[in-house]
């Protein structure tokens, strides 16, 4: 019987990870409009993926940030390509990084078929300096050609060329023409976020202080659930929720922390301990 849903609703790195449990052999078919993907799993481990004309880590890293579109798993579909080398552990890993890094992408890049173009500067002085890269995607912006083929033109992953662009707006060189749809939403993922995890924060804004001890009680229940094969993840969204409190970010980044690592503890430690981790952390109050 195939599996299959929005991916709206439920983030790659955990679909893949509720399959690759019962050790099955298949394929993943992913679609959003006239995209389409395939992740192939042997006896539960990932083995191939193919994004158009990606293919191999990259192409499950790329698939790992739709925040839109839909999945549907085909059970007892085998290939003999193996592009993929890293065991699901690393590899949904990196995929969860770079899903939580396009959250602050996608605040700047809501979709990689938005259009870059340059930026009218006025009475601006000084020297810019760019990299070798930085020049490169340049060359290709012409305003017409999409973030996706800019990349394609480019030899280079979206995901690093959304990084490189981000950059670039940032400093006001360019910006994007309005577009409509698109891969990534950040609300879409945001509101995932805030489902899995708001009943884990308490109500109010609170001073800084009050959410730095929530948050300090939060990740020391974490750190104990986990123990030290997640001590690492732990430490890096403690860091960063830290860092955006202490710029206002108020309950929003706690409620992004919890998200974060109630997913890694499901790839660490399986997808059925996220709801006892999320249980644990409702009573901390």
């Amino acid at each position: 019987m195939a599996f299959q849903g929005s991916l709206a609703e439920l983030h790659l790195p955990d679909i893949i990870q509720l399959i690759s449990v019962s050790g099955k052999t298949g394929v993943f078919h992913l679609t959003d409009g006239a995209h389409s993907g395939e992740i192939f799993l042997h006896e539960g481990r990932i083995v191939h993926a193919q994004l158009e004309e990606i293919s191999g880590e990259e192409a499950v890293f790329a698939l790992a940030i739709w925040n839109h579109g839909e999945f549907r798993f085909e059970p007892g579909v085998a290939t003999d390509a193996r592009t993929i080398t890293k065991n699901n552990t690393n590899l949904l890993m990196e995929a969860a990084r770079r899903l939580d890094e396009w959250h602050v992408l996608a605040k700047k890049i809501p979709s990689t078929d938005s259009i870059p173009e340059f930026a009218v500067l006025e009475n601006r002085e000084g020297q810019i300096n760019l990299n070798t890269s930085e020049w490169m995607i340049l060359s290709k912006i012409d305003g017409r050609r999409s973030i996706k083929t800019i990349a394609t033109g480019a030899g280079l992953s979206v995901f690093d060329v959304s990084k490189i662009l981000y950059g670039l707006i940032t400093t006001g060189l360019i910006h994007l023409k309005p577009t409509t749809g698109g891969t990534a939403s950040a609300g879409t993922a945001r509101a995932t976020s805030q489902r899995a995890s708001a009943d884990t924060v308490p109500g109010g804004t609170g001073g800084v202080a009050d959410l730095v001890g929530h948050l300090n009680r939060v990740c020391e229940a974490c750190s104990n659930f986990l123990g030290s094969v997640g001590e690492s993840v732990v430490q890096k969204h403690y860091q960063k929720a830290r860092a955006e409190i202490e710029a206002g970010g108020g309950n929003d980044a706690i409620e992004e922390a919890v998200q974060q690592i109630a997913r890694a503890a499901s790839i660490l430690k399986g997808p059925s301990t996220t709801e006892t981790l999320l249980d644990q952390l409702r009573a901390i109050r």
